[in-house]
């Protein structure tokens, strides 16, 4: 979601074990994690690489993927990646979009773009990391009700749902994470009734979010039993953070293979505490 879009009019007037904590999960504590996988809108990755780089050595994820990296293919810091630790692969443009895949293993079968879907806003990226593959969307945000952006965004949801059902038929490990423009459900919303009206949460909206998971993919954060009120993204204006009104847009949805695999999905909240973060936490899931 990008920082500038706008709030609200009336603010401006799981299934079989709960998630565990961050630091529960990490590398050398249960030694059940086999493979983690991470999303984080950075919202500029010039700011913000110092909290990439120190995440990165914090939550050890074996692939990640970044969105909002608004930054030209030429500026991306890819010493600085590599000397964490991780390939890189990215396709960007300056001062808007830009995604980009982490690995700590070889990165391969790189693709860019919806195939067959007349644009190129540099907001996919898929590869192939050992036997998973990892499809890496910045959904559009959809400016508002109506407007050309909001059809553009759900023609763009429609594409990618006919190419997740491709993907799917290719790669039964398949995960596709990133920032989706859309909170599922309302408790996903911190105040429904404020956003009543507003893009992310239309029914239209939801209803191809749905279009998406239908074709065989699965909410990894649901399906574990989660606290209330845990999200991804807050405005930075109105104390939005300080006050938890967020909203949870951003996601990882697992393949039928890997969503038997997953064994915690959660949210980190700490990066959202810094000096200068980027409005959105990471969203994390663990694979067994």
């Amino acid at each position: 979601m990008r920082s500038s879009r706008r709030a609200p009019k009336k603010l401006r007037a799981g299934l079989t074990r709960p998630a565990r904590r961050l630091s529960a999960c990490r590398r050398g504590d249960a030694g059940s994690v086999s493979f983690r996988l991470a999303t984080w809108n950075v919202n500029s990755l010039t700011v913000r690489l110092p909290h990439l780089l120190d995440w990165l050595a914090s939550a050890q994820p074996d692939a990640m993927c970044l969105q909002e990296t608004k930054l030209e293919d030429a500026n991306f810091p890819r010493a600085e990646i590599e000397a964490a630790g991780y390939e890189a692969v990215y396709c960007g443009q300056k001062a808007y979009n830009g995604v980009a895949i982490l690995a700590r293993s070889a990165i391969r079968e790189v693709t860019h773009g919806i195939p067959r879907f007349p644009d190129d806003p540099k907001r996919v990226i898929a590869a192939t990391v050992k036997d998973l593959r990892a499809v890496c969307v910045y959904a559009p945000n959809g400016q508002s009700l109506g407007s050309d952006k909001y059809v553009y965004k759900l023609r763009w949801y429609e594409a990618l749902a006919r190419w997740a059902k491709e993907e799917l038929g290719q790669h039964p490990r398949l995960a596709v994470l990133g920032d989706f423009n859309v909170a599922p459900e309302d408790r996903d919303v911190h105040d429904p009734k404020r956003w009543e009206g507003e893009i992310h949460v239309s029914p239209p909206e939801r209803a191809a979010w749905r279009g998406v998971l239908d074709t065989g993919l699965a909410d990894a954060f649901r399906l574990f039993p989660q606290p209330e009120k845990l999200f991804s993204w807050w405005d930075y204006r109105l104390l939005g953070f300080q006050r938890n009104w967020g909203l949870r847009i951003d996601h990882i949805l697992l393949s039928r293979e890997l969503a038997a695999r997953c064994t915690a999905s959660s949210i980190d909240r700490e990066p959202r505490k810094r000096e200068r973060p980027s409005d959105h936490a990471p969203v994390i899931a663990d694979l067994g």
